[in-house]
Order: structure tokens, then C-alpha cells, then sequence
């Protein structure tokens, strides 16, 4: 599954639309975000991106989970969104 990383500077439009094109290709995409403010980017690009893929017939949900990251040789925890269509 693609991982695409969000920071807290990310465009949520530029987001959606990167969500929406490995969703048309794969099926799936894997959100990744560290911190409050990207997850809010995150989250923000999600709900563009089902406006994206509603018209095509793709009703896309979300599954919330952690997964821990190593950033600067610092663990730390981050939000993954795992996208599917139904």
C-alpha cells in the first residue's frame, strides 16, 4: 500500500488530489501524519478527496490507527488513515 506523508505545511488540495489519483490506481492509500497540524491537513485532504472520487462512483472511508516513526533518530508516534473505496 502507497504511504503518503503529510506535514502541517502540506496543501490539502495538492493532498486530495494525490490521495484520489492512488485511489483510481490502486484502490488504497495509506495517510500518514505526525503532529497536530498535520494531522488536521490530513484529515482536511480526505474530505476533499471524496469530493474528488464521489463523482466516479468511489465512496471513500477511513480507518484511524498509530504506527510508530523514527524522525531524526527520535521515535515517534504517528497518525495512519488507511484509506479504501467501497
Amino acid at each position: 500500500m502507497e504511504v503518503l506523508k503529510v506535514s502541517a505545511r502540506s496543501y490539502p488540495n495538492s493532498v486530495a488530489g494525490a490521495i484520489a489519483s492512488v485511489m483510481r490506481e490502486n484502490g488504497s492509500v495509506e495517510v500518514q501524519a505526525v503532529g497536530a497540524g498535520a494531522a488536521n491537513q490530513a484529515i482536511k485532504a480526505i474530505a476533499v478527496a471524496r469530493g474528488y472520487l464521489a463523482p466516479v462512483g468511489v465512496d471513500l472511508i477511513c480507518y484511524p490507527a498509530f504506527a510508530s516513526v523514527e524522525i531524526d533518530g527520535e521515535n515517534r508516534t504517528a497518525i495512519r488513515l488507511i484509506c479504501e473505496g467501497r
